[in-house]
């Protein structure tokens, strides 16, 4: 195939308000739009992703933002965003991202989105407000702290039961994955049947608590429970094999997102809901080498039970900066993305010569159809080690099946994160600087 042929497809972006029209005439009444992201730490795609979601919120009525983040912490930014809380402004709002990596929620692009909800909500009704919410299930014990919390405020003796239950976990010393290798080898210590009970002890009184309390405190507290449920089986996961594990996670971004819709539709606000996340969790697995190893994704899920309802965005870069640690709890860098390689997506859209575009998908596309020999895709997560480029962080895929669209910018900058690291601005020099310098 010329490369050429791709061009006359392609929505080149240049700036203007109609960049986003060709992606909003795709979306037309859809419930959900997953808007991906081919790294953690890239500020473009976390601005074009701000961007986007804005014009679907003003002009498609969407309700709700949920996100690749922790539920403890972005419901602390949903009471923001809402007119409610102590937070004073939205950078105290995102004070609870203080987990690994806090670069991916506490950034310049964030911060900037998260005031222009609230400014926005402001001038409108609480049914028609729009929120903000974490589908993630890192928050083991945060999460555990919320529930024993409500419940002391709504029913003490309820709380007691909870704080005993949750108690088992106390040998621990919050660190989860040290809980998750003890449990996975020696089921007697697992807490899996105190986790499962406290929601069920919650879900059984869930009138009384709704009569006692505001309809979101309860909905934030069961969700919580909910969460404690599934992290804890999802620890114990992570020492059977990542299959299991990544299964699991995703799973639980799925129920999230269900009950989101749910809470959404029973309040009479409009279940349609953005969603913020990965590449990797946001394309239809089936279709890459994910899916051919077991692995599972949101993509897949939301695609299988939303049919045309639901639209999925793939985001992509050739080159670049891109803010990332070498290690897991290592201090974020400024690193130099290296050239898209060959046989990959990345190159080939780099060979069009057109620096920002957007190119539709769905339905057998004509740029689909260019595109329908498997190539390699790139993901950078939270890591990036260019030394193992191919292995570390490029696999297989079928993009045009993958994703309903795509938007390509061809050189990327770092994401600004609100605390700049010591080494952030050490960014590696670019491939062609000169050896000797």
């Amino acid at each position: 195939m010329k490369t050429l042929d791709l061009r006359p497809h392609l929505h080149a972006l240049d700036g203007s308000n109609h960049d986003y029209q060709p992606l909003l005439d795709l979306v037309g009444d859809a419930q959900l739009v997953l808007l991906g992201e081919a790294s953690h730490g890239t500020h473009d795609f976390y601005h074009q992703r701000a961007e986007i979601t804005k014009r679907l919120i003003t002009e498609k009525g969407f309700s709700a933002v949920a996100a690749e983040a922790d539920w403890p912490d972005a419901y602390r930014v949903n009471r923001y965003v809402q007119g409610d809380g102590k937070d004073p402004d939205a950078d105290s709002a995102l004070k609870g991202f203080e987990r690994f990596p806090t670069w991916m929620w506490r950034n310049t692009v964030v911060l900037n989105f998260v005031e222009w909800l609230r400014e926005l909500n402001s001038g409108r009704d609480e049914n028609n407000r729009a929120g903000f919410y974490g589908l993630d299930l890192y928050s083991l014990f945060n999460s555990m702290e919320a529930v024993i919390n409500y419940l002391d405020g709504v029913d003490p003796d309820a709380g007691r039961r909870a704080r005993y239950r949750y108690s088992c976990f106390e040998h621990f010393g919050e660190d989860s994955q040290a809980y998750g290798y003890v449990a996975s080898f020696d089921l007697d210590r697992s807490c899996e049947d105190e986790a499962i009970d406290q929601l069920l002890d919650m879900q059984r009184r869930s009138m009384d608590y709704l009569g006692a309390s505001k309809r979101e405190d309860f909905f934030d507290a069961e969700q919580n429970a909910r969460l404690v449920k599934n992290a804890e089986e999802y620890y114990r996961s992570m020492f059977r094999g990542r299959q299991s594990s990544w299964n699991l996670r995703d799973t639980h971004m799925v129920e999230t997102v269900e009950a989101l819709m749910s809470y959404l539709q029973r309040h009479q606000r409009q279940p349609k809901m953005v969603v913020w996340a990965h590449n990797s969790h946001l394309g239809d697995a089936r279709y890459t080498e994910m899916g051919a190893r077991g692995e599972l994704n949101v993509g897949q899920l939301i695609r299988q039970k939303y049919g045309d309802a639901a639209v999925l965005v793939g985001f992509t870069t050739y080159t670049g900066t891109v803010t990332a640690a070498n290690d897991w709890d290592e201090p974020g860098e400024r690193k130099r993305v290296r050239a898209a390689i060959a046989d990959s997506y990345e190159l080939e859209f780099h060979e069009t010569n057109v620096p920002r575009f957007f190119l539709p998908l769905r339905n057998g596309s004509l740029g689909s159809s260019l595109l329908k020999k498997q190539r390699l895709e790139r993901a950078i997560g939270v890591i990036y080690r260019p030394q193992t480029e191919r292995i570390s962080h490029y696999f297989r895929a079928d993009l045009p099946r993958q994703f309903d669209a795509v938007f390509h910018f061809d050189e990327t900058s770092a994401l600004q994160p609100l605390e700049i690291p010591e080494r952030w601005h050490d960014a590696e020099p670019p491939e062609t600087f000169p050896s000797g310098l």
